[in-house]
């Protein structure tokens, strides 16, 4: 049974378990749905049984699939520590880690990530880069940055440069915002069609290049009248009563006071995907692969915190 066990194996089982999809768990991994189905069926040749059950809701670990998962933490875990000290041992305790990030990542995820990995490494000198996800990925390709944090639509997640690699770290839901005199203040939710005649402020005057090209299969176009690149300026012209904007869940602790936030009832998910990127076809250095780690440790203490906050808009 042993021959027929691999970390690639675990890792898919692992995320497969977590996503309740194999579709999912593809995207999330970077791989084809096919190749994540060879992964499991791999692993029910060794385990002798299956490790997966159809439900209305996706798939779900048999009893047998969740022995093998709650083994596989282990492993990954063990796994993972071996690596942090391997690195220790080869005398990481010095060097620099160029790191870029989307402007609201550094918000919250960055800052906490960072201090971790400081505590740990105080040698290595931290350089961090804000910028968009193409200026982050165009930094990658060129070799100017180790690791970066972007953040992509569902839609667009299987469109990337395959000298890129991605790695999922949370889907981040998007709220309207909107100024505190605004006649949609105090709800809770709203549905999608019922901001057709709205007036937004994003950070392009195309939509599909904002996150509001979350809804570019919908049969209206959000009206842009005001562009602005900052969250200082857009929640400020909110705030004024100039138009709505769409908040990510990483930057709901820095909302203004004057700014409603609302959950946005669609047909698809008002959502984008938080991932890290590396360049493909190369090893991760120690520092970055302990950066991950410790970004994935971040990123599930913040959704289960962006969740607390969404249950609790409007505030």
């Amino acid at each position: 049974m042993s021959s027929q066990l691999s970390v690639t194996g675990l890792r898919v089982l692992r995320e497969v378990a977590a996503r309740g999809s194999f579709t999912a768990a593809a995207d999330a991994l970077g791989y084809t749905q096919s190749a994540v189905s060879r992964q499991i069926a791999t692993l029910e040749g060794a385990a002798g049984a299956p490790l997966f059950e159809r439900g209305p809701r996706g798939v779900h670990p048999t009893d047998a699939g969740s022995a093998l998962l709650l083994r596989a933490q282990t492993v990954l875990d063990e796994l993972a520590a071996a690596q942090r000290e391997l690195a220790g041992i080869a005398g990481s305790e010095a060097g620099t880690l160029r790191v870029g990030a989307i402007p609201t990542a550094v918000a919250e995820l960055l800052p906490r990530a960072l201090t971790a990995f400081r505590e740990r490494r105080p040698g290595v000198e931290l350089a961090l880069r804000e910028g968009s996800s193409p200026s982050q990925l165009r930094r990658l390709i060129s070799g100017s940055a180790d690791l970066a944090v972007i953040g992509v639509l569902p839609e667009r997640r299987s469109t990337r440069d395959r000298r890129v690699e991605l790695e999922h770290l949370l889907d981040d839901p998007l709220l309207l915002a909107v100024g505190r005199e605004h006649p949609l203040a105090g709800r809770r939710a709203v549905d999608l069609d019922v901001l057709e005649t709205e007036r937004w402020i994003a950070a392009s005057p195309k939509a599909n290049d904002t996150f509001l090209g979350a809804w570019e299969w919908s049969d209206w176009q959000p009206e842009v009248v005001f562009v602005a690149r900052e969250w200082t300026a857009k929640l400020g012209l909110v705030a004024a009563g100039l138009g709505v904007t769409l908040v990510p869940g990483l930057a709901t602790g820095a909302v203004r006071p004057d700014v409603s936030l609302l959950r946005i009832r669609s047909e698809r998910p008002a959502q984008r995907s938080v991932l890290i990127a590396t360049r493909a076809g190369g090893e991760r250095s120690a520092h970055a692969h302990e950066l991950a780690e410790l970004l994935h440790e971040t990123a599930a203490q913040l959704v289960v915190e962006i969740q607390r906050r969404v249950r609790g808009v409007t505030r």
